[in-house]
């Protein structure tokens, strides 16, 4: 990338900010930012109106079809990234047609980005998967409140109270994602929704499922005074989760598998359900549990009997 600053070295004072953005939420609560790897993790959180401050590329890992592919906006046709153009001084600009008010993702809030490129060596460093493309962005959180929620007539929400690991967080998005749901709810969150790991295991859900972390007492009334019928996933006083209807606007409530709900959310719920444990443990992992409950209510949806 002609024009573009080289860094070499893993004491480069952006390199040792990158890196400690990965490991450390306070750090990223204090900047507003955080940190996505990968073209297609990129793609979707552009898609989902995310602002870049910061990329780092290496060109002998992306190659230079790949870059060159980058900067016309022809990547991958599920998470397109917007056409950027690369100047002699190294930021990245944005596509005027993409840097609109429509909501789509921008280079920065004034239209432009930092860009550096990074020895094979460095991006090694930096990069905390096995398989990567050779691009690391620092982008700006963008945290949701309740009331912003857009919902349809008839939502469908996932709810995980005090989750803790980001791999089970992750992967519960990749679940409402392919479901559909229209919202996921991290009540009393136990784990930072920028976590590196969450948007690895999420492959990029992290910005696909509108997500707002909140208290359980916040989600409770706002579930309530929208109608939404609360079903919480127990085995105490429960009945089976495929004789509830959820085709009504419905709200699924998950706990960890150590303690599982609390009893604010037991009280709450509208209905108790339970999903049949036929061998000798009593609980699955909340990702799985999440997905049978999701699916079930997609297989209602779509004609399914109650």
């Amino acid at each position: 990338m002609p024009g573009t600053e080289l860094i070499t070295s893993a004491q480069n004072p952006k390199i040792k900010r990158l890196l400690a953005l990965q490991k450390d939420s306070s750090l990223r609560r204090e900047t507003g930012l955080f940190v996505v790897e990968g073209q297609r993790e990129l793609g979707h959180c552009l898609g989902a109106g995310f602002t870049v401050d910061t990329v780092f590329m290496c060109p002998e890992l992306c190659g230079p079809r790949a870059w060159a592919d980058l900067a016309s906006g022809e990547t991958a046709p599920e998470a397109p990234l917007p056409p950027i153009e690369v100047h002699s001084n190294a930021p990245v600009t944005a596509n005027s047609a993409q840097n609109d008010d429509k909501g789509a993702g921008k280079w920065t809030p004034n239209g432009r980005a930092k860009v550096f490129e990074v020895s094979r060596e460095v991006y090694e460093r930096i990069a905390y998967r096995g398989s990567t493309e050779g691009i690391i962005a620092e982008v700006f959180t963008r945290n949701l409140p309740l009331e912003d929620l857009r919902l349809p007539d008839n939502p469908l929400i996932a709810v995980l109270e005090s989750v803790e690991k980001p791999g089970n967080l992750g992967a519960v998005l990749r679940s409402a994602d392919a479901a559909g749901a229209d919202a996921l709810l991290i009540c009393d969150p136990l784990t930072d929704i920028y976590n590196p790991n969450v948007i690895r295991a999420s492959i990029g859900a992290v910005f696909t499922v509108p997500t707002v972390a909140c208290s359980s007492d916040e989600a409770i009334a706002w579930l309530k005074a929208k109608g939404i019928q609360i079903l919480t996933a127990q085995l105490q006083d429960s009945s089976l989760y495929y004789d509830r209807d959820l085709t009504l606007p419905t709200a699924l409530v998950m706990g960890t598998e150590s303690t599982g709900l609390s009893d604010r959310w037991r009280e709450a719920a509208d209905a108790h359900i339970r999903i049949p444990m036929l061998g000798s443990l009593d609980s699955l992992n909340v990702s799985v549990s999440a997905a049978i409950l999701l699916f079930e209510a997609v297989r209602q949806r779509q004609g399914g009997t109650a």
